[in-house]
């Protein structure tokens, strides 16, 4: 019997937190039933915390999904959809979830990206956020080029968008950011803390040192499954994939051939060993330094990502694999590991974080609900749906509003997308897949005897999960 999230946040009395951020991570993970890809590190934190089964993000593009978990509101509430505009832009005053753990008396820091990297304007992370300022928050993913001693060994791949040099870890950002937050870790370890660390990989281009590549044989790489347009599809729903994409318009077709898709599968699974490692780094210190009886670790990555299924490469769908997100809360002290498949929403972080650790609930109020009752019951559920939504174009101009929004539902059956006129919210087009016969989501069933019965339904639900943010 797993004991109750009162009886280990009491023994943490005012528990730390490690906060542990990673960017563009698919559900594929040995701790998630994953057969390929290797991360013993954040396995080993689940077999000490409660897996998240199906836990969604809000929006599948890096700033609008960390400002609305982060500030506690949803998208419609912060009006935040490309990826320039600040948050404080739209709400000054918001008090951000470290900003409040700050204001209940905690030192909170920032190693690596947890707000959107704005390194185009002025506020570069969030100042107010932080005790001290934070550190190797704000770059661009392309300037995350190897830095070494002596002239760089040859890469090794001559894939776009990848690179395989024989270089230490510390050579790329993540592997600074870990031993950033190891110093960090021993610099706070006296006081109640809330330590940030935000790695920037699995995001592409795919360059993690030659040895994390050298985990996997390139052979026994599978392509894609389900490589083909979803049926009944509407043109809305898909998107270029230009994160990818664009490093293949010399191609023909302007997309990669099946060996190079093999070889992007490749640097994207040896990317997640890679941030796994440094990931386990940080863990160590904090068992190290004898905190796991008094700090509770949030592991989550801010969207999903696509290989070629569907024809899509990288995020900015309402697609499962771009909505959903591995999370894991590992309580003090927890040395059983909880699974749970109710639907949540990274939104909920926020409040189930003020509600483990004790604190009072911030003025400016929060839109999702606490996760706290799954640990004493993991069966049980929060809510009946999760909503995430994105926009037409994929990255509306700043300052310009999207000319459409699909607003799309994931309840424990089905996903249930509407995609309406950004300015009259008149429906243009909908969607409806039903996992328990298509968990690939290869068949849009909305004009089925299915959908014609489930769509009313499906309907009052998205707008009353609307209403709610």
């Amino acid at each position: 019997m797993v004991a109750s999230s009162a009886a280990w946040m009491q023994a943490a009395e005012k528990p730390n937190v490690l906060f542990i951020a990673v960017d563009d991570l698919r559900v594929e993970l040995g701790c998630y039933g994953d057969t390929v890809v290797k991360s013993p590190n954040i396995d080993k934190l689940a077999s000490r915390g409660l897996l998240f089964e199906q836990a969604y993000c809000q929006q599948a593009v890096c700033n609008p999904s960390r400002a609305s978990m982060l500030t506690g509101l949803g998208l419609d509430t912060l009006q935040i959809h490309d990826l320039p505009t600040h948050f404080r832009e739209r709400v000054p005053d918001v008090v951000t979830l470290p900003q409040h753990f700050m204001q209940s008396g905690y030192e909170t820091r920032d190693v690596g990206k947890i707000f959107h990297n704005w390194i185009q304007v002025e506020y570069k992370g969030d100042a107010a956020s932080w005790s001290v300022p934070a550190v190797m928050h704000f770059n661009s993913h392309g300037n995350d080029k190897p830095l070494v001693e002596g002239k760089l060994p040859r890469n090794l791949s001559e894939v776009p968008r990848t690179e395989m040099m024989d270089v230490p870890d510390e050579a790329y950002f993540d592997g600074r950011i870990a031993q950033l937050a190891v110093e960090a870790m021993n610099e706070v370890k006296d006081e109640p803390f809330f330590l940030a660390v935000g790695f920037w990989k699995p995001h592409a281009p795919f360059n993690p040192p030659k040895k994390y590549w050298d985990l996997y044989e390139r052979s026994e790489i599978e392509l894609a499954m389900n490589r083909d347009q979803p049926t009944n599809v509407p043109g809305i729903a898909m998107h270029d994939g230009r994160e990818i994409l664009r490093g293949f318009k010399d191609r023909p077709d302007g997309r990669p051939t099946l060996e190079e898709e093999r070889a992007l599968r490749h640097g994207y699974y040896a990317a997640t060993s890679f941030v796994d490692a440094q990931i386990g780094k940080v863990l160590d210190e904090l068992d190290r330094l004898k905190l796991r009886e008094s700090t509770l670790v949030v592991f989550w990555s801010d969207h999903g990502f696509h290989l070629g299924e569907k024809t899509l490469w990288a995020k900015t769908s309402n697609f499962e694999l771009d909505a959903r997100v591995p999370m894991i809360i590992s309580l003090p002290g927890q040395t059983e590991a909880m699974r749970t498949s109710a639907i949540v929403e990274l939104l909920d972080v926020y409040p189930t974080l003020v509600d483990l650790c004790g604190l009072e609930q911030p003025a400016s109020g929060l839109e999702g609900v606490s996760l706290r009752p799954l640990f004493e019951d993991p069966a049980g559920s929060v809510q009946a749906a999760a909503l995430t939504q994105h926009c037409r174009p994929a990255y509306p101009k700043p300052g310009e509003a999207p000319e459409a929004m699909g607003y799309s539902i994931r309840t424990p059956r089905f996903r249930y997308t509407e995609w309406r006129d950004y300015e009259d919210g008149s429906v243009i087009a909908t969607e409806l897949y039903d996992h328990e016969n298509d968990p690939q989501e290869m068949k849009n069933v909305i004009g089925s005897k299915l959908g014609k019965r489930e769509q009313p339904k499906l309907r009052a639900l998205l707008d009353q999960t609307r209403s709610r943010q």
